[in-house]
């Protein structure tokens, strides 16, 4: 039987990682349509910390954050066939319009869980959905390379960059990945970049170097900052996807399309839901890490109780990688 409270991290009102409160607070309890799932593991994301410090664009308080969780389904009202599966879930509200997975239960949408079946530890598969989905998204919708060709991922050391530098792989992609410390080049080495370039703020250069005619595409997870640059990296008839804004810097000032844009180079963005990671997608990334054939770009684990030292190192960047809450 499903307990009656749980331990949660909850933020009442936006401030510094010190707001996040682990408490004892009532279960939720799914109602038709919906599940609750068991959490074993939840990944950590910088839009976390825009929503705690109040930066965020939507949410309420009081709130439990936390835009993914990975766990087992306790009850699915209408869905019992779900029952004791292991699942994913991610955004649609989690951890802004209705509370998120920094809990040891949460409440879903039976359309928004994504069912798979993994021996690899809670850590590692918590890792996965957010990170896998924005990267599968940002090539998928976004970048649309062919093997053989050339992706920049700007950001490389993120969660997100290094997702990318894997499937990228995966793809058959050569993959040129940026880090602003020498000291990083090994990191992204080993999860499989082909060129690492330590980032100045002007890249282009350096890229026409390894690719006279620029990349075949980019992922741009720096922000606004660095756009203007990943732009004169990618070759004419080549498209850059905006991704991610590690810079905290989301628009820009002065927007002129005729000095911005290169000529035939194309812009374009991306942001997804659970909807956007097919089964079999999650379900063939997990498979190719048990097999050895890819790798969990995996960073530091905090218990729950950890929450405000994981968000102050998340603010530092020195996870190393994606950050996982094991509960």
């Amino acid at each position: 039987m499903t307990r009656a409270t749980m331990r949660a991290a909850v933020v009442v009102a936006p401030g510094g990682p010190e707001v996040l409160t682990v408490r004892e607070v009532p279960a939720p309890r799914p109602g038709p349509g919906e599940v609750l799932v068991a959490v074993r593991a939840s990944g950590l994301n910088r839009s976390e910390l825009h929503f705690r410090r109040g930066q965020a664009s939507t949410g309420s308080f009081p709130r439990v954050p936390g835009i993914e969780a990975t766990g087992v389904v306790e009850e699915a009202p209408g869905n019992e066939q779900l029952v004791g599966s292991q699942v994913v879930t991610m955004m649609g509200g989690m951890g802004r319009t209705r509370d998120g997975g920094y809990a040891e239960r949460v409440v879903v949408p039976a359309t928004q869980v994504i069912p798979f079946v993994s021996d690899l530890p809670w850590e590692v598969l918590g890792a996965v959905p957010e990170m896998l989905q924005t990267a599968h998204g940002s090539l998928a919708v976004g970048v649309r390379p062919e093997p053989g060709q050339t992706l920049l991922v700007r950001g490389g050391t993120s969660s997100v960059g290094m997702a990318l530098i894997v499937l990228g792989r995966l793809q058959g992609l050569t993959v040129l990945a940026t880090t602003r410390s020498h000291a990083r080049r090994g990191l992204l080495e080993q999860v499989g970049a082909d060129h690492v370039l330590v980032d100045d703020g002007h890249l282009a250069a350096q890229v026409r170097e390894l690719v006279p005619g620029g990349a075949d595409g980019a992922v741009e997870l720096v922000g606004v900052d660095t756009l203007h640059d990943t732009l004169r990296a990618v070759r004419p008839g080549g498209t850059v996807c905006f991704t991610g804004m590690l810079s905290d810097r989301w628009t820009v000032p002065e927007f002129y399309p005729m000095d911005w844009l290169p000529n035939g180079v194309r812009l374009t963005a991306y942001s997804g839901e659970a909807a956007d990671l097919p089964a079999a997608v999650l379900q063939e990334f997990l498979d190719a890490v048990a097999a050895g054939r890819a790798r969990v770009p995996l960073g530091r684990v905090y218990r729950l109780d950890q929450i405000a030292d994981a968000h102050r190192d998340m603010e530092a960047g020195v996870v190393g990688g994606k950050g996982v809450v094991l509960l």
